[in-house]
């Protein structure tokens, strides 16, 4: 799958609007148009976070992670590590009991119920089922997204079909989820996330239900969006997945993070 990628960067994100999209990247910074590590800004803050929840049991204990502009990371661990409970506190639907979560400056725990909303336009949400409305077409699951946020019209169209060619979906714009295959949803779940121009894209499990062939070009669509620069984190159980890619990987057992290794495998090596 070779989605067209018929898009406009603009390295000021704070100037970009929905209808002149700005992917950010900066082409003096690399091949990638990232800078390096070490100097890139962070987008997702951790500090010494733990969260509890009311029968006692710590979901998260201790989790310090930082997460740069641009980065891709696989997080990774077994069923009740914590990757949900961590996922949670990112979107803000739950808050840590202890510590900070800072989301590109905002310290979620700190938000007014009023400015919550505009905080979470900063995330992308791709979910393992899709959680497309069945009665609307893909352009009209993709512009619910910004509408529901009262973005203006006018400015809609151009959005949605911008990235309807990110995701290689323009000839299936009309069609309803049900007439769509499993990786064609998926896509559509993706172009949703991304129409409002995110910060950071979280996936979870995102190739869950799909078959090997169709999980492996929805990773490459996710690669290719890190590309143009927009910070991805991806719970996953698949192992291929990561071990093939040699992403960051972060690794959480008991709710404490286990590993956080660049080029990583699913499984310590060794």
């Amino acid at each position: 799958m070779e989605p067209s990628l018929i898009l406009q960067r603009n390295p000021d994100r704070s100037a970009s609007s929905v209808d002149q999209r700005g992917w950010p990247g900066d082409d003096t910074a690399g091949g990638n148009g990232r800078a390096p590590a070490d100097t890139r800004r962070p987008v997702l803050v951790l500090n010494d976070v733990t969260k509890t929840y009311p029968n006692g049991r710590d979901a998260l204990k201790d989790v310090d992670l930082v997460v740069p502009e641009g980065d891709f990371v696989f997080l990774v661990g077994a069923s009740g590590a914590g990757k949900s409970t961590l996922m949670k506190l990112l979107i803000r639907d739950e808050l840590a009991t202890i510590g900070s979560v800072i989301l590109d400056g905002d310290d979620l725990s700190r938000l007014s119920r009023r400015k919550v909303p505009i905080v979470r336009r900063k995330i992308g949400i791709v979910f393992q089922d899709f959680k497309l409305l069945p009665s609307k077409t893909v352009r009209e699951n993709i512009a619910f997204a910004l509408e529901v946020t009262g973005t203006p019209r006018r400015k809609i169209r151009p959005a949605v079909e911008r990235v309807l060619k990110l995701v290689g979906l323009t000839a299936q714009a009309e069609q309803y989820p049900h007439q769509l295959s499993g990786g064609e949803q998926q896509r559509t779940a993706i172009a949703r996330a991304l129409v409002h121009d995110p910060r950071i894209v979280i996936a979870d499990e995102p190739t869950g239900n799909l078959d090997p062939l169709i999980s492996w070009e929805i990773l490459q669509l996710l690669l290719r969006i890190n590309e143009l620069g927009v910070t991805v984190l991806m719970a996953t159980h698949d192992s291929d997945l990561v071990t093939a890619l040699r992403k960051r990987v972060v690794a959480l057992e008991e709710g404490r993070i286990i590993r956080d290794e660049v080029g990583g495998g699913y499984h310590r090596a060794g």
